[in-house]
């Protein structure tokens, strides 16, 4: 019997249906994966090339209806079969409606299954067309976008990802710098060595030399063993250095040292220890007003940028809003709701409208939110109000004649005062008889 290839996933709250499924596909040497929820499955679609779905429609939670659209939607190219126990005509139109390709009533035989499997797996596009799509993929790494800023960042990583070139990444804070940092790791031949993360500016000065290099018993008080730094535990890896503008002048000088010979020396001690480990170093903050101050280091700033990032605000890749936006829906709908949470397009024009100073972390963080007070799915009112339509009174209150102005004041004023022209006139500070005429 020949051996197929496809992966299927099998979607049923039901162990021992799934359990059945899977014996009647391992049979006809398909591999298969299981989940009992769509939650579960949603994980899967995530990790797992997947050829065909098989799920079914009446689940706790949400339903198997649910993860139909999810599919048809996130995954167009993956057909569906449905099986269920209950034939309802309701439940087969809306699902048919949905895209799925067949329908399989239980209980069924083991033929039947056969049949419908391969009938499904008939209609998958071929591969020419998966090849295409990745091509236009929305994701590289943990990178999300397809907006022409952010090509030109991935299009960087591919050049620097097989090699231990010096990387600096520059870009306004929330931007996601430490990302594009983990895509150049995790998307190159060393992968699977070790990525260490060290925030500069979260580490109090005194204690970084030692957290970056390592120290000898006793080299200063506390210091009860060796304890090897993060450039030791980061060896033949990526060391990330983020907010790099924090780092001390002696800081900065030990680490041009290490750039330089490709060695440490550990705090307290004389010998140096060899390592290999690719710096990629960020900031926030401009490196060349510092140098121009005196407190940062020229020559290590031209160490440290052999290779330049820029990673652009979120104002200006406002194509990748919607990306941006699915994905974390999808993360905190999950977390929070058990289920998937969809938006408004009124509420996402507000969101593409907006110009983010905080850029992707504000953006992650009013979607957080927003899952949490909306219901079904965001809409404008679950929305910040700073995201809102404002009106800028003062700069058309500077355009106003001064007879205008001094309309809306008075008329300002007698609303106040419930229309009680003493005191209104009293506070204008004018005579009840002009302002009678002001009125007229």
């Amino acid at each position: 019997m020949g051996l197929n290839k496809e992966n299927i996933l099998l979607v049923d709250d039901d162990v021992h249906i799934l359990e059945l499924l899977q014996r009647h596909l391992q049979a006809l040497n398909y591999h298969t994966y299981k989940a009992i929820s769509v939650k579960e499955a949603i994980e899967i679609l995530k990790d797992k090339s997947i050829d065909l779905l098989i799920t079914d429609l009446k689940m706790p939670g949400v339903d198997g209806l649910e993860l139909v659209k999810y599919v048809s939607e996130h995954y167009p190219d993956i057909p569906k079969l449905v099986v269920t126990g209950y034939p309802s005509i309701d439940g087969a139109l809306e699902a048919m409606k949905s895209g799925v390709m067949d329908y399989l009533t239980k209980p069924f035989t083991k033929e039947e299954l056969k049949k419908a499997v391969e009938k499904s797996l008939a209609l998958k596009p071929k591969k020419q067309k998966q090849i295409q799509k990745e091509a236009t993929s929305v994701a590289y790494g943990e990178l999300i976008g397809n907006s022409e800023a952010i090509n030109k960042v991935t299009e960087v990583i591919e050049r620097v990802k097989n090699n231990k070139a010096t990387v600096f990444i520059s870009g306004e804070s929330g931007t996601g710098k430490e990302l594009v940092a983990r895509s150049i790791h995790y998307m190159g031949q060393f992968a699977r060595a070790p990525f260490i993360a060290v925030n500069c500016g979260a580490i109090p000065e005194n204690l970084l030399e030692a957290e970056l290099f390592g120290y000898t018993k006793g080299a200063f008080t506390g210091a009860n063993e060796n304890r090897n730094g993060f450039f030791q535990a980061a060896n033949k890896g990526t060391l990330f250095l983020d907010e790099i503008g924090n780092a001390s002048m002696a800081t900065q000088l030990r680490l041009l040292r290490v750039l330089q010979e490709k060695e440490v020396t550990r705090v307290g001690s004389q010998k140096t220890e060899k390592v290999d480990v690719r710096v990629i170093a960020a900031t926030n903050i401009d490196l060349k007003e510092l140098i121009e101050k005196g407190k940062f280091r020229e020559d290590l700033y031209y160490r440290l940028t052999v290779v330049q990032i820029t990673v652009p605000p979120l104002r200006e890749r406002t194509e990748d809003i919607k990306l941006l936006t699915e994905k974390f829906l999808l993360k905190y709908g999950v977390e929070y709701k058990d289920r998937l949470i969809s938006i408004t397009p009124e509420a996402l024009s507000v969101l593409e409208r907006y110009s983010w100073p905080g850029n992707i972390r504000e953006l992650e963080n009013v979607l957080q939110q927003a899952v949490i007070m909306c219901d079904k799915q965001v809409e404008i009112k679950d929305l910040p109000e700073h995201l809102k339509y404002q009106i800028n009174f003062s700069e058309n209150e500077t355009q106003l004649p001064l007879r205008e102005v001094e309309k809306q004041h008075i008329l300002k004023v007698l609303a106040a005062t419930n229309n009680n022209k003493t005191q209104a006139a009293k506070i204008l500070q004018i005579d009840r008889k002009t302002l009678s005429e002001k009125i007229k």
